[in-house]
């Protein structure tokens, strides 16, 4: 069974990584725009450090990023060049709705987003949105306490009833929240959570995630009430947890990991919170406030597919003597020593994919989509933009060749492979334009130096053959 003929190759983006233009359009400010790069970030994304403004002494990437909202359009055709089938990007919420809590959207917003949709459509290409990307508008933030307030949920609804109508028949494809696991890692980043003295921040940010499990929910019953064609998506920051040993406890310690993340699959898949969550909550004294209609919501309104991000697979450890750590996709993890790891520490494991997704779908039985995968590396660009970036093409290579044998060998449905940061973008975790994942070259350091000029490089000509070919066509 190879790959379906329909499968949408392409490549992934978010906008507070890539768009720019924050004060553009009439877009509000929002939580991604004032992460800083430098030592206070990873305090900032936890929710340990108060930053809601710009401060001086501190640079912040996303206020430009690479300014695709200008640029769009030479981006898409170059997209299309390589055969994109699907290009996976998300909304700035406040574009839509700067502020975050009015009845009436930014119609300038709105119109920035039809546009490039259907330049995508132009060249045809499917557009696979996601609603909210890290995205919180900055207002919310600070008047509501973001996702701890449950008024977030109606002002998610509204962005919903205004994109789904406004764009139905130009997007089919939806993912509702961007790696909605992360908001255990990274509060203040996934979900505008910051905390103060005295809070309970387990508790902060399990009735934060039952807040966005509502307004999932939500969002896919009012995709498929306004058009039976919309797909609606989960997305999952993925990758299997090894127990270090095969001692009971190292296996047990691994699976439990696991579950911290199917948690949220669990819900927007199978409509109900599992067993075992409820039982954590109850160990550690959480109490989750539901209102009535909720559990029905939950129950009624479950996803139609699976996507997620995978970067590495993780170990775990039961036992204090093994504490050498490497990082990983906003997770530390024990490190394996069967396996290479990248200039950021992330290990490189394309076998780990392929059992990924065959936890996911023995789990789901849904189908799956790949909407992240890259490797980030430091590229060397020649005078004229080009990078020779072998490296990448052998990290890809490998990984398709393992979801490929997921789906031939093992018989795994999947819809599609979007790649991360098809052109180079601001990283989510450092802040850096040094750590790149594109096709594309874009002109610009970590400083904000540069002529955001685009340029090919090596991979992008790989990739086309590769799209080409259905991924039959693998070498390099």
């Amino acid at each position: 069974m190879a790959l379906r003929k329909d499968f949408l190759w392409g490549g992934a983006t978010a906008a507070n990584q890539c768009e720019g233009g924050y004060n553009k359009g009439g877009r509000g400010l929002a939580n991604v725009d004032v992460i800083p790069i430098g030592k206070d970030r990873f305090s900032i994304i936890t929710g340990k450090q108060k930053m809601v403004g710009f401060e001086d002494n501190y640079f912040y990437p996303a206020k430009e990023a690479i300014n695709m909202y200008e640029h769009y359009k030479e981006d898409i055709a170059l997209f299309s060049e390589m055969g994109f089938k699907v290009y996976r990007l998300s909304i700035a919420w406040s574009r839509i709705f700067p502020l975050g809590d009015e009845t009436e959207p930014n119609e300038e917003g709105l119109q920035f987003y039809e546009n490039l949709f259907k330049e995508c459509h132009k060249y045809g290409i499917e557009p696979l949105v996601t609603i909210t990307h890290f995205d919180c508008p900055m207002y919310l933030v600070e008047k509501y306490g973001a996702w701890r307030s449950r008024e977030m949920v109606g002002f998610y609804e509204n962005l919903c009833n205004v994109i789904f109508r406004r764009y139905k028949g130009l997007v089919k494809h939806w993912l509702t929240f961007n790696e909605i696991n992360v908001i255990l890692h990274a509060p203040f980043l996934k979900a505008g959570l910051y905390f103060e003295k005295g809070d309970n921040e387990e508790q902060i940010k399990y009735q934060a995630t039952h807040h966005e499990l509502v307004a999932s929910a939500i969002a896919t019953r009012i995709a498929h009430e306004v058009d039976s064609e919309n797909q609606v998506g989960c997305m999952l920051a993925a990758g299997d947890h090894y127990p270090y040993s095969c001692k009971p406890e190292d296996v047990f310690a691994a699976q439990e990991a696991d579950r911290e993340s199917y948690f949220f699959g669990d819900v927007q898949s199978r409509g109900e919170y599992p067993a075992y969550v409820l039982k954590k909550l109850a160990r550690e004294g959480i109490k989750i406030q539901m209102e009535e209609e909720d559990l029905a919501l939950l129950k009624e309104n479950t996803v139609d597919f699976i996507s997620f991000s995978y970067y590495s697979s993780r170990v775990v450890s039961t036992d204090p003597e093994i504490n050498e750590t490497t990082e990983g996709n906003r997770v530390t993890s024990v490190k394996n020593p069967y396996l290479k790891a990248s200039e950021w520490g992330w290990q490189i494991d394309p076998l780990g994919l392929r059992i990924t997704m065959n936890s996911l779908y023995d789990r789901y039985q849904k189908p799956l989509f790949i909407v992240e995968n890259g490797l980030g590396a430091t590229d060397e660009p020649d005078e004229n933009g080009y990078v020779i970036d072998d490296y990448r093409i052998a990290y890809l290579a490998a990984h398709l060749k393992a979801m490929k044998d997921a789906v031939e060998l093992d018989g795994v449905d999947l819809m599609g492979y979007t790649s991360w940061g098809c052109i180079d973008l601001v990283s989510a975790g450092t802040g850096e334009m040094k750590k790149r994942y594109g096709y594309i070259y874009v002109d610009r350091d970590n400083e904000g130096n540069g002529t955001l000029a685009r340029s090919k490089k090596k991979s992008f000509d790989w990739y086309k053959k590769v799209i080409a070919s259905n991924g039959e066509d693998l070498s390099f």
